[in-house]
């Protein structure tokens, strides 16, 4: 089941956001100890679900959380048609099941629901081809590369930007 997370789900992100950074340090700007040494990150995670205007989705199984996205929207009057996908995550275990394609159809959809919006903007690693892939059979193209975006213990990983157009 696919749903906006509440308040009440933060303890839950918590751990699969410290899961993920774990996992695929390689595919986050945020690391792993920035994370663990805010205060009450928890309370935190709390505060964004209630925030109109930006859209945290989860992917539960049996009401454990297994995967999430955020779309975040523009704010700034020259860039509101424009919103971006952020921390999209799928526990390794269910990769491969569909659960990332009804999360990004999930953030999609709500995209085209905001009035003005006409354009999905996101990053991915260079080498993340499973991710790029389910990128692409939504439409989002390749616009450009950052070499060296991030760098994780001493090794670094390009970045592709990616945007997907609700105009056609």
């Amino acid at each position: 089941m696919i749903r906006l997370l509440k308040p009440m789900d933060a303890e839950q992100y918590f751990e699969l956001r410290l899961e993920a950074l774990k996992e695929n340090p390689e595919a986050f700007a945020t690391s792993y100890e920035e994370v663990i040494s805010k205060p009450n990150p928890v309370e935190q995670y709390k505060k964004t679900f209630g925030l109109a205007n930006q859209y945290n989705f989860g992917a539960f199984e049996n009401e454990k959380l297994i995967g999430m996205v955020t779309l975040l929207p523009e704010t700034m009057d020259k860039l509101k048609h424009k919103a971006n996908i952020f921390a999209m995550y799928v526990t390794p275990e269910k990769r491969g099941s569909g659960i990332g394609k009804a999360l990004l159809e999930a953030a999609i959809t709500q995209a085209r629901k905001i009035d003005g919006i006409t354009k999905i903007n996101l990053t991915v690693v260079s080498i993340n081809y499973g991710a790029k892939g389910l990128y692409q059979s939504f439409g989002f193209e390749s616009y450009g590369l950052e070499e060296k975006a991030l760098k994780v213990k001493n090794v670094y990983f390009d970045e592709e930007y990616m945007s997907l157009s609700l105009d056609s």
